[in-house]
């Protein structure tokens, strides 16, 4: 719903693509800078702690822009503050979480947590946006702000009465650049790992980033509201939840695995290039279902393989560096998508996104081999 209503605010302040754009770039900067020394942090905290402190700040940022907008006080500026401030708290926040599933259920439960995991997040994408959409044409955009906040009270709540061993907290001091290049150094040599790596940097960093442009195309493209835009997001979202159920029916060999994949990142390349073609509300639904359900495919099986390499001491630098490389970029491509979309068109600029996608996509095909063999190692 936040992210809903955030765009629709941001549209409704501006009516500018290139100002959605700014809003995502904002966002993501922060975790490019701070994400891989938070990773050292995640390795040497109680993981369960960070993650309250961090789900706190969330809460209090979605309560602030909530009373901002219903005041009607609200300007672009505060919604980039906000925004700033959400992307440094979720550079703690999101290798954080990656980590800390492991110690929920171990290393055997592994690949169905995440799926499990990635299907209650996306079964939240589905229905979030549906309601968002239909919540600003009732009672504003305030509301769906306000509403976040409060559910974020269940999130903490939750996290609190969680049974898991308590992780003591170990010193590192001045030694954190070596700790940070043990993380980096490992991505580095490890080469399934890194190709990991690069073409989720492409991928996300460029290719997803055309749902910059998805409350332009529900305004201006298919020429309806916000109830639209909602359903197009929630429509991704379940798809996303129908990859997740495959995802965890699979077994988890490194074939199949791989096959996943890969198959996830040409599904979402050519589910996104038929939502820029498209003028059929019913049509670019059907699109967005399939960029979800690949994106999720794709997403889960990458985090599945990283998180079977890597040993424990590692992890958080390790999941740090996904971080970055699922949003290091993306504060890039959320600018080239809004300026493509402002200079060449909503359609080409996401046709671009496309055409990346199928990029990344042939480069992991090229190295399918290795990909089998780095999940056979044990790991480092």
């Amino acid at each position: 719903m936040q992210i809903v209503a955030q765009g629709w605010l941001v549209l409704k302040l501006t009516n500018s693509p290139w100002m959605l754009g700014v809003v995502s770039f904002v966002g993501y900067l922060p975790i490019l800078i701070v994400a891989l020394f938070a990773g050292v942090i995640v390795d040497h905290v109680d993981r369960r702690r960070l993650i309250i402190c961090t789900q706190t700040i969330m809460m209090l940022s979605a309560f602030t822009l909530a009373a901002l907008t219903y005041s009607h006080i609200v300007r672009i500026e505060h919604v980039i503050a906000l925004a700033t401030l959400n992307g440094f708290v979720s550079s703690f926040d999101m290798p954080g979480r990656q980590a800390f599933i492991v110690e929920m259920v171990g290393r055997e439960d592994l690949p169905n947590a995440i799926a499990l995991n990635s299907m209650a997040f996306n079964g939240a994408r589905a229905l979030g946006p549906a309601v968002a959409g239909v919540l600003i044409v009732v009672s504003g955009i305030a509301g769906c702000f306000f509403l976040n906040g409060l559910s974020y009270i269940a999130v903490i709540a939750s996290l609190i009465v969680m049974d898991v061993p308590r992780r003591e907290p170990s010193r590192f001091g001045n030694v954190m650049l070596a700790r940070l290049r043990e993380g980096l150094g490992y991505a580095w040599h490890h080469k399934p790992t890194f190709y990991l790596f690069v073409v989720l940097a492409i991928s996300a960093g460029f290719s997803m980033q055309y749902s910059v442009l998805i409350p332009y195309f529900a305004a201006h493209v298919l020429h309806q509201g916000a109830r639209t835009y909602g359903f197009l997001l929630a429509a991704q979202g379940a798809g996303a939840v129908l990859g997740a159920i495959g995802v965890a029916s699979y077994s988890h060999d490194p074939r199949h695995l791989r096959r996943q994949l890969i198959v996830g990142l040409f599904t979402m390349a050519a589910a996104i290039g038929v939502f820029g073609v498209s003028r059929s509300f019913a049509l670019s639904m059907v699109a967005q279902m399939f960029s979800g359900a690949g994106q999720l495919s794709y997403q889960a099986s990458t985090n599945t393989m990283l998180q079977l390499f890597v040993a424990d001491e590692l992890r958080g630098r390790v999941m740090s560096i996904y971080t970055v490389s699922f949003i290091g970029l993306a504060p890039f491509g959320s600018l080239e998508v809004g300026f493509a979309g402002s200079h060449l068109g909503p359609a080409i600029a996401t046709l671009i996104c496309a055409a990346i996608g199928l990029g990344g996509g042939f480069l992991l095909l090229s190295k399918h081999r290795l990909l089998d063999m780095g999940q056979a190692a044990e790991p480092a």
